[in-house]
């Protein structure tokens, strides 16, 4: 037997599979692209070239994320809320402040006892998100990795616009005015990184985990921590915790 774990997201679609004993067998992640429902599709084909067809009479699959109701083969849906805490209970353990940095929204989920006790979410801009990095990047001309390195030698400098329409404005206006690219990038990070410590603020407080696309940013994870005024965990397989969330919830329904 074998659950499969679905999680279409914004900008990313992540793939795990586990055993019935709970050994991660597969994992992937691919773009979402365009469409969910396209993403969806792809993902059916990734895992039955891995040997993992959700057709199969041992298997069962849950899909969650963006885009969730996307995935016609899936046996539930569940909310990514409660997915990410079923994956963070299984990384870092069951008490703490989870933060996930999604594409189109952040969110922090606290963990009591191995469950959820609440949640809060930014869902409403995409400044404090990865969607703000991607486009603060791509106006520098840079990666978000280069970026990352970048804010690491600039000199603090502030963004003081709460909006990423009014953010960009505001970047185009220090490049025009020959402000270093290095300070610009320290500005951007700074920025999101004070949106998510405000939001973070509204959990259970240390210990703090970190999920979703950052979690293998040093730079962010250690300036994130410096703003908490407390460790930030994180590890590589966190950018998987909603698949791996409802892979461990798939695997519950074999019967």
């Amino acid at each position: 037997m074998f659950g499969i774990g679905i999680d279409i997201g914004s900008t990313a679609t992540k793939l795990v599979v586990i055993d019935g004993g709970g050994d991660t067998l597969f994992t992937r992640q691919m773009p979402t692209g365009f469409s969910s429902v396209d993403a969806s599709d792809r993902a059916l084909e990734e895992l039955r070239v891995a040997g993992f067809d959700p057709a199969d009479s041992e298997a069962r699959v849950v899909a969650t994320g963006y885009g969730r109701i996307s995935v016609p083969y899936a046996d539930k849906v569940i909310t990514e809320i409660t997915c990410h805490g079923v994956g963070a209970v299984r990384l870092f353990g069951p008490e703490g402040t989870v933060i996930d940095v999604g594409g189109q929204d952040t969110k922090v989920i606290t963990l009591r006892a191995g469950r959820v006790a609440k949640f809060a979410m930014n869902d409403k801009c995409a400044a404090g998100t990865g969607r703000f990095l991607e486009i603060m990047a791509d106006r520098l001309g840079v990666s978000q990795g280069v970026l990352s390195r970048l804010a690491a030698e600039g000199e603090p400098t502030k963004i003081s616009s709460m909006c990423t329409v009014f953010a960009e404005s505001e970047v185009i206006s220090m490049i025009g005015r020959g402000e270093p690219r290095a300070n610009i990038a320290n500005g951007v990070m700074d920025s999101v990184l004070g949106r998510v410590a405000a939001l973070a603020g509204q959990g259970s407080g240390a210990p703090y985990y970190l999920t979703g696309g950052l979690c293998e940013n040093d730079y962010f994870v250690a300036r994130l921590g410096e703003r908490l005024g407390a460790l930030v965990s994180t590890c590589p397989q966190a950018r998987f915790a909603g698949a791996l969330g409802a892979a461990e919830r798939a695997l519950a329904l074999v019967g």
